[in-house]
This record gives C-alpha cells, sequence and structure tokens, in this order.
C-alpha cells in the first residue's frame, strides 16, 4: 500500500501547480495586473515559448533505446480508442453547431493525461523506479506523436472554417492562432461586479466577453452554415495551408529536434554544450508554471465553473472512466498482466494534460472545459488514483 509520506510527496509535487495559479487568477480577479490583450498574449508565449522548449529538454534527456513497445502500443490502442468514439459521438450531433470541434475536444479530454507533474512522483510512490521510466516513456509518445496530431485537428479545422468552399460556402479567413484576444479591451480586466446598484451608469467602455469564447462560438457557427449549405473545401488549398502552420509550429519541431537529439546522443555517447543546456533550460523551466499561471488568468475572466456542470462532469467522466476503460482494452490486447496492467490502467486515468489547456486556449475552441477539467481534475485526482490502486492491488 502506498505510504503516507509518498502521499506527501505527491502533494508537494502538486501545490506549487496551485500556486501559480493562484498568481495568474489575482492578478487579474483582485489586482487588475493584466488587460485581456495582455492575457491573451501571455498565452501566446506560452505556446510559442514556454511549452516547446519545456518539450524540447524533457524529449532530448530520454533515453529512445530502451522503451517497452508493448505497453506503448497497449497505450496507442487506448488513444485511437478514444478517437474512434468521440469521432462517432461527434458524428451522431452533427446537424448541431460544433460536431468537429467537440471531436477534437473529447479526443484532448479522454487522451492527455499529466505525466510529468502528477505522473512521476505518484507511480513512483505506487510501483518503484520501473513505474517511472515507463510513464516517462509515455509521455514521450504523448508529446512526439499525439500532441502533433491534436494540433493537426486544431488547423484542420480552422482551415474547413477559413478557406473558401466550392459552391459560395464560408469565404472569411480565421484568424492567426496567437490572436485570440480582442485588440479593443483597452481597461483592466476584472468581474463584474453582481452587487452593483441597478442606477449605477454603465462602464465605458463596456466590459466584453472572453475573446476567445467569442471567436469559439462565431466558428461553431460557422461550421453549422458550412454543414448546412453541403458545401466542399477544396483538399489542396487546406492541405497546404495546414501544412505551412504545422511547419511553423515551435511544438512540433521542438518534439522531433528532441528525439532526433535523443536518438544521436544515447547512441554516441554525446551531450550538448553547457551553453546550450543552460540556454534550453532557463526557458523550459517556464513550461508548467507559465502554462498554469495563463490557466489562472482565464479562470479570473470567466465563472468558477466555467463550462457548466454538465461539461465539467462529462470531462470527469473522460478523464477517469472512459481513458481506463480503453486502455483495459489495449491493455488486454498485448497480453498485459500483473503490476504492468495496473500500472497503465492508473496512468490513463492521471489528471488532465496542462498543454491541452494552452493549446484549447491558443487556438479558441473550448478552452473553458479544458481548464475546468485541468484544475478540477486535478483537485480529484489524487483520492481517484488511490482508489484505482486499491481496488486493483486486490482484483
Amino acid at each position: 500500500m502506498i505510504a503516507w509520506g509518498d502521499i506527501y510527496k505527491v502533494v508537494a509535487a502538486m501545490a506549487p501547480l496551485y500556486f501559480a495559479l493562484g498568481l495568474g487568477y489575482g492578478s487579474v480577479r483582485w489586482w487588475r495586473f493584466f488587460t485581456a490583450e495582455q492575457c491573451g498574449a501571455i498565452n501566446t508565449l506560452v505556446v510559442n515559448f514556454s511549452m516547446p522548449f519545456f518539450t524540447f529538454n524533457f524529449l532530448a534527456r530520454a533515453n529512445p533505446y530502451t522503451m517497452n513497445y508493448r505497453v506503448l502500443a497497449a497505450d496507442a490502442v487506448s488513444k485511437a480508442l478514444a478517437i474512434a468514439a468521440v469521432s462517432a459521438w461527434a458524428g451522431c450531433c452533427r446537424a448541431k453547431a460544433g460536431g468537429q470541434s467537440w471531436a477534437i475536444t473529447g479526443f484532448s479530454l479522454a487522451g492527455f493525461n499529466n505525466t510529468l507533474v502528477v505522473g512521476v512522483p505518484l507511480l513512483y510512490a505506487m510501483y518503484g523506479k520501473w513505474a517511472q521510466d515507463l510513464i516517462v516513456q509515455i509521455a514521450v509518445v504523448q508529446s512526439l506523436v499525439w500532441f502533433p496530431l491534436l494540433l493537426l485537428g486544431f488547423e484542420l479545422r480552422k482551415a474547413w472554417v477559413g478557406i473558401p468552399a466550392q459552391g459560395g460556402g464560408v469565404s472569411r479567413c480565421s484568424s492567426s492562432s496567437g490572436s485570440d484576444d480582442d485588440d479593443s479591451a483597452g481597461g483592466r480586466v476584472g468581474p463584474v461586479s453582481s452587487s452593483s446598484s441597478s442606477s449605477s451608469p454603465p462602464p465605458s467602455p463596456p466590459p466584453k466577453k472572453d475573446a476567445a469564447a467569442e471567436k469559439d462560438v462565431e466558428m461553431n457557427a460557422e461550421e453549422e452554415a458550412a454543414a448546412a449549405a453541403g458545401t466542399t473545401i477544396r483538399l489542396w488549398p487546406m492541405v497546404r495551408t495546414v501544412g505551412l502552420k504545422l511547419a511553423g509550429n515551435p511544438n512540433v519541431y521542438a518534439s522531433v529536434l528532441g528525439v532526433v537529439w535523443a536518438c544521436i546522443a544515447y547512441r554516441w555517447d554525446l551531450s550538448m554544450p553547457g551553453i546550450v543546456t543552460g540556454s534550453v533550460d532557463v526557458m523550459s523551466k517556464t513550461g508548467t508554471g507559465m502554462s498554469m499561471f495563463s490557466m489562472g488568468l482565464f479562470m479570473a475572466q470567466q465563472k468558477m465553473i466555467a463550462c457548466g456542470a454538465g461539461l465539467a462532469s462529462l470531462g470527469m467522466a473522460l478523464r477517469f472512466v472512459a481513458g481506463p476503460l480503453a486502455t483495459l482494452v489495449g491493455a488486454a490486447a498485448f497480453g498485459l498482466r500483473g503490476d504492468v496492467l495496473r500500472f497503465a490502467i492508473i496512468q490513463a486515468a492521471l489528471p488532465q494534460s496542462i498543454a491541452s489547456f494552452v493549446f484549447a486556449k491558443e487556438y479558441g475552441l473550448h478552452a473553458d472545459v479544458l481548464s475546468t477539467a485541468v484544475i478540477f481534475g486535478t483537485l480529484v485526482s489524487l483520492p481517484v488514483l488511490i482508489a484505482y490502486y486499491a481496488v486493483l492491488g486486490i482484483l
């Protein structure tokens, strides 16, 4: 059974996340340090600098020649099942706005877990060094394969909405991923007080909704219009647009460069010059903290449960129930047994990946759902994961 001292280590690893989250929340809700435009700029900084350096630094240090391919294959099957399930569910909702959007968001909720901040200390405490090594390997594949696929989905969605369709379909090009927030929010961001007198004059300029939420509603409406019109998108312009976007995305080539360097370094026992290592380290250390800080900024502009209780419950179900069930199928297919099987199920129930929120915010797609999943998923994850550990130890 996991010891109380090991539980404390996990809590100690998670507490700094909420410190950064609280600073971001207070910076807008209480102290009003940042405007809406500045909040969007901070998230763009995280997406284009902090996260790529964090990913590269992590992948470059992982040994690619010691992978457990059966575990990785079982994880791949579980994610493929998640993609198929959410795609089928989104297909049933095709008549409603945002079917394609919910396929992407559903995949994020079911397929991306917090392997490093929560997974490494927790699974090491539960099963030891071998489990820590396996969760790092899963994190490598998640960064190299699954996150680029998620980015591909985001870019395909933008291209589907933004490229002119044959027969008079959607023709307005969506804005770039780095411009989610409105330029016109000139004042400090802060909540609208519910206790204000009805006779008070309206503020000037008037408060605006979060620009990412407005953009999300707008793009979903365009998807509905395009589907209703039965239009078809020309293939080559969309492929070219998506290809150029992905080729210029720092997160994609950070993943590729990290794995390439790891293959070279561990094959010929090489190391980076100290000046390069130091430069990468100083930027990569901002990845997790700035991601949580950005989430706090976003929370301060929304309600506490921004997506509502129904969607919050859906996110928890996908994370803590659907993910482990899909992993159980994949593990059975590749003959995982014993503690390795238990490890596979528990790692699938880890809380939501912080990076999934960062990308959702940057692309203006259901960031409220992802922020709720990360915040509340991380809060409830420790008792849920210990419950999984106890039950699986009996079976």
